[in-house]
């Protein structure tokens, strides 16, 4: 495993949130057994609570209480199990990437030398910090930023049972969100204590206000929970009951290719669709071991939604201009639909087989760039659910991205849905025009191309580029906003 593209990175727009890292209770253990999903999955409550319960190996359903959480309100005694199995009642599924980010300023960032780093993290680990300090990060946020769009979502991983494990099931709960525990408790029974606790991201801030990243796992030349070899019946389920899984090129810091990939196939069985972002681990990927260069062949085929940077898929595919590259992995690509090019402060681009939508970000006051990739993903998640148009999806996907960049940090300070409709009602996107001329112009496009107004002027353009007025837009989202609708079936 590489250090220098994991330990220390730069935020940008799209920049994920990511653990894992050191922590420091003693004789932690997991949540074998353990599958927390919100209520509403069951029978429509008034308002979302969560419901915790396991299986016995007959499949019925028992109450139980793990780590001292408090018990949530319980299914009802006539529940079905089998009935639960054949329905898609959630909406996303997270897989793994979860952790607790600490926050911290520090006077500079981490050194560049291995040793140096790890002596740096030590010392950062050698106390528990406070707690205004912890955070929900990684795939939490991107879990957070669905639930307040109004979708139902799982987060499927690993949590330890010590105070950080504690504080990052309080936070799902609060926020709504199921937790599906991962490991058996036979996969831990010769593993160290430190092996199976909650990972932490210390999230270190210079006067500069510059990030950097410290991690357990940038030491590790194994994923952080290898020791996983198998998915759990309680994941199957879950994967199974789910319309999207959600996986990011980070997981591959936590689980091991051979379980990912198993996770992969088996949504692909039973009809799941898979979104991946592969993140800067993507290149890293590309270059590692070949159980690592064919998971990542094998996610960047099989999934049916695809979202890189600009970036990102330049280092993918050879090719610098995004729409170019998009097709090239729609051609790679089985099952792939759609392929999400997020062009940073200028907007974004959804390229399918027939049709390439563009939208221009918002323009906002940036406070903090973490979380907003994670957030923009939420809310594609959420125009693909409700069968959208292409360019409302871009369109509340760069509003959730903006929205998450006005605050401060990643987690619960990812965007809230006021914040959402309050962008969406003020229209003040960016009016780039040369910059979306050029991106456009570069090479004969025979797509039908969709771009909210404001972008791009009528002379030298496709005649094949259609304007969609932004108040159009604006309109069709909001009321959708204003009153969640239920997803229906997703599109194929």
């Amino acid at each position: 495993m590489h250090l220098t593209h994991k330990a220390l990175n730069f935020p940008n727009p799209n920049y994920h949130s990511h653990g894992p890292s050191h922590s420091f209770n003693s004789n932690p253990t997991p949540n074998p057994g353990l599958l927390t999903l919100p209520l509403n999955l069951l029978s429509p409550p008034k308002r979302r609570r969560s419901v915790l319960f396991a299986t016995n190996n007959r499949g019925a359903v028992q109450i139980a209480v793990a780590n001292n959480h408090p018990l949530f309100v319980p299914p009802s005694p006539s529940y079905d199990y089998r009935t639960f199995r054949s329905a898609k009642n959630v909406d996303v599924s997270t897989l793994g990437n979860l952790c607790v980010d600490i926050v911290l300023n520090v006077p500079q960032l981490p050194p560049p030398s291995f040793h140096e780093r790890k002596a740096f993290m030590d010392r950062l680990a050698s106390s528990p910090p406070n707690k205004k300090y912890w955070e929900a990060g990684g795939n939490c946020n991107m879990a957070i930023a669905a639930a307040r769009l109004g979708l139902s979502c799982v987060s499927i991983g690993h949590v330890g049972n010590e105070i950080y494990g504690k504080f990052l099931l309080d936070v799902l709960h609060d926020e709504g969100i199921g937790m599906v525990e991962m490991s058996n408790s036979t996969d831990v029974v010769n593993c160290s204590s430190a092996s199976i606790e909650t990972l932490l991201c210390w999230v270190l801030v210079d006067p500069l206000q510059r990030h950097g990243f410290c991690s357990r796992a940038d030491f590790s030349k194994e994923p952080a929970f290898h020791w996983m070899s198998t998915l759990r019946r309680e994941v199957k389920l879950a994967i199974r009951n789910s319309k999207v899984l959600f996986c990011n090129g980070y997981g591959f810091d936590e689980l091991s290719p051979s379980l990912l990939l198993s996770a992969v196939d088996y949504a692909v069985d039973v009809g799941t669709s898979i979104f991946f972002d592969p993140g800067p681990r993507g290149k890293s990927l590309s270059t590692g071991t070949a159980e690592e260069q064919r998971a990542l062949d094998q996610f960047l085929r099989m999934s049916d939604v695809l979202l890189l940077t600009s970036d990102e898929a330049e280092s993918l595919t050879g090719l610098g201009d995004p729409i170019l590259a998009g097709q090239e992995f729609l051609k790679r690509g089985i099952r792939t639909k759609w392929v999400i090019i997020k062009m940073g402060s200028h907007g974004s681009i959804l390229i399918t087989a027939s049709n390439i939508a563009c939208a221009p970000a918002f323009k906002v006051d940036v406070i903090d760039t973490v979380g907003c990739g994670d957030s923009f993903v939420a809310a594609v998640a959420y125009g693909y659910i409700h069968n959208m148009p292409l360019v409302n999806t871009l369109t509340i996907a760069n509003a959730v991205g903006a929205a998450t960049a006005m605050g401060c940090g990643a987690g619960r300070n990812v965007a809230k849905l006021e914040n959402v409709k309050d962008l969406l009602k003020s229209s003040n996107i960016s009016k780039d025009t040369k910059f979306w001329t050029n991106v456009l112009g570069k090479n004969a496009i025979t797509q039908e191309i969709t771009c909210l107004s404001h972008m791009m002027n009528g002379n030298g353009n496709p005649n094949h580029l259609n304007h969609v007025p932004y108040d159009k837009v604006a309109s069709e989202l909001l009321p959708k906003l204003e009153h969640p609708q239920i997803p229906g079936n997703v599109a194929a």
